[in-house]
């Protein structure tokens, strides 16, 4: 049986699969596959600040609100 969570929940430092992005906005679901945020690439969380993560995708760094990271699927 496989184990998900959303990034908001997941372990700082770890790298995981992205299984599904849970929005129904497809303008938000646009914009994160131009960063490389999609089912079955990689993300790593980096660290968990107040209401935000940063993550890493490829070969980028960005910071997310918590909301986002919610709607992560790992």
């Amino acid at each position: 049986m496989i184990h998900t969570t959303t990034l908001k929940h997941a372990q700082e430092g770890k790298e995981y699969i992205i299984r599904k992005i849970t929005t129904s906005d497809d303008e938000l679901k646009a914009f994160l596959f131009t960063l490389g945020c999609y089912a079955g690439e990689t993300i790593t969380l980096v660290a968990h600040r107040s209401d935000n993560c940063t993550v890493a995708i490829k070969d980028g760094r960005y910071t997310i609100d918590s909301q986002l990271a919610d709607a992560i699927l790992v």
